[in-house]
């Protein structure tokens, strides 16, 4: 079955995404746009001379037009913060960015599925909802997947174990009010707490610290940005699991960020919770039974991003 898979902004996320989806095997054809068409020029051109020793893949650069009739739309453009640069500052700029591809590309392609992967994530997919005039259930944020990711990968390197065992994830904003719902974490049947400390061959040596694992999950970026000057691999790895769960047979749990109605009692806000998505979109949310603390925790969240989207 073909599908066609286009991706706005070729930057190192844009790109690496493209790259990451052109060695699987869920796309025939990728689009690259950039308002920077040489840089799209020269990263198609890079991908494609790769391709050669699998099964043929059409990938080519274009403008808006080359995107119609594609399955999905991936939305990685913007500006990265700049030192002395507020968040606010940030938001705005990339707000604009947004609105300006979003009455652009819905046009072209009014059927496909979105997943929004600039940041901040969480206000730009609430703007690209309410901007592009497209189905509210065929757009999503990349949210707190990679978050998850991190999340799971630091439990599953500490407690030696696959992480196909850990089942915890990250709720909130991507961003510094994230957090792990733990009365609803477990590794293999059992708490997470409890896995530590009685079957983790660490136990003598790595403790359970709540506080220490969910700074490890919001400072990975900052950390990374430091050591490297950007974030990419680990978000394309995430932005193409979630092209696999909208193109499969059977629909799948995850978290990414979509508006809210009512579920934990937030309404007019996106932000990540466990989510259903399938290859019709959005196709519903798992309201899972929080501790009181943990819908504090959440609704602080909310407030945050409510707080941001009043301000611009």
């Amino acid at each position: 079955m073909a599908n066609k898979i286009t991706i706005i902004g070729a930057g190192s996320v844009g790109a690496t995404i493209a790259y990451t989806l052109s060695n699987e095997t869920i796309a025939t054809e990728l689009v690259l746009i950039d308002i920077n068409k040489k840089k799209a020029d020269g990263e198609v051109m890079d991908i494609l001379q790769g391709t050669a020793f699998r099964d043929p893949i059409t990938i080519v650069s274009g403008d808006y037009e080359a995107a119609r009739d594609s399955d999905i739309v991936i939305i990685t453009s913007g500006v990265a913060r700049k030192p002395g640069q507020t968040r606010l500052d940030l938001t705005k700029i990339n707000v604009g960015i947004t609105k300006d591809i979003a009455k652009n590309i819905a046009k072209e392609a009014p059927n496909a599925i979105y997943i929004i992967v600039s940041n901040p994530v969480d206000i730009l997919t609430y703007v690209f909802i309410r901007e592009s005039g497209i189905p509210e259930n065929h757009i999503l944020g990349s949210g707190t997947s990679l978050d998850t990711a991190r999340l799971r990968s630091l439990l599953a390197e500490e407690c030696c174990i696959s992480q196909k065992n850990v089942h915890a994830y990250i709720f909130g904003e991507h961003g510094d009010t994230s957090f792990v719902p733990w009365s609803r974490a477990h590794i293999a049947g059992v708490s997470v707490e409890e896995y530590y400390e009685k079957y983790s061959p660490n136990k003598d040596k790595i403790t359970f610290d709540p506080g220490r694992i969910i700074d490890y999950v919001r400072t990975s970026g900052g950390v990374i940005i430091s050591n490297k000057g950007a974030t990419f691999y680990a978000i394309a790895v995430s932005v193409v699991r979630l092209c696999k769960l909208i193109l499969s047979a059977q629909s799948s749990a995850t978290t990414v960020s979509t508006m809210m109605h009512g579920e934990y009692g937030l309404e007019d806000v996106c932000l990540s919770v466990s989510t259903i998505i399938g290859p019709q979109g959005v196709q519903g949310r798992i309201v899972l039974d929080l501790s009181e603390k943990e819908i504090e925790m959440l609704h602080h969240s909310a407030a945050q991003l409510k707080d941001m989207i009043a301000q611009i």
